[in-house]
């Protein structure tokens, strides 16, 4: 049973980057890689304008203070990252022995993103163009694209329900162009 998921972790604020190389270490000396998958801290490049007027480019921590993993959670897993140097903690979990509450899936999905782990899937249509609804209850059903969200990755398409046009939010993949 694969159930992998993401967990944040919570370290020193600083300390990101030794807690994920000491993180890494112990998942490769205690055999942990079939548990423990990817370890990642969020980063963007921001502009920042000098006082002399020039930009300079600088790398920040999305969310200071915290560290990502994809894991599967069972006693061993959970215990090799709780011990690991610089963890203060799971982010969702009260203490006292309980489980950590993993991060759901449309809260996750935009930080993956963000930081390149996941593909951004690309939609060559434009506002006005047919298409055609590939899941969902309104599947096999053709609309008239009526706005297009590059950011959150969907499409509001305007679908023929009782004798109007409803629009409908739906994912690119979710779509496809005639």
């Amino acid at each position: 049973m694969e159930d992998r998921r993401w967990y944040v972790c919570q370290t020193y604020s600083g300390y990101e980057n030794s807690v994920k190389i000491n993180l890494e270490r112990r998942i490769e000396s205690m055999q942990m890689e079939d548990r423990i998958f990817q370890v990642m801290i969020p980063e963007e490049i921001r502009q920042e304008k000098k006082a002399d007027g020039t930009i300079k480019e600088k790398l920040v921590k999305t969310f200071p203070g915290y560290v990502f993993i994809e894991m599967q959670v069972t006693d061993d897993s959970w215990f090799v990252v709780r011990n690991t140097p610089g963890v203060t903690g799971f982010l969702g979990s009260s203490g006292g022995g309980t489980k950590p509450v993993p991060v759901p899936p449309d809260e996750i999905l935009p930080i993956l993103k963000q930081a390149g782990l996941i593909e951004i899937p690309k939609l060559n249509i434009e506002v006005g163009e047919k298409v055609k609804v590939k899941s969902g209850p309104f599947s096999g059903q053709i609309g008239t694209v009526d706005s297009i969200d590059q950011d959150h990755s969907q499409v509001t398409v305007l679908v023929d329900m009782f004798g109007r046009q409803t629009p409908v939010e739906l994912g690119f993949e979710d779509v496809e162009e005639l």
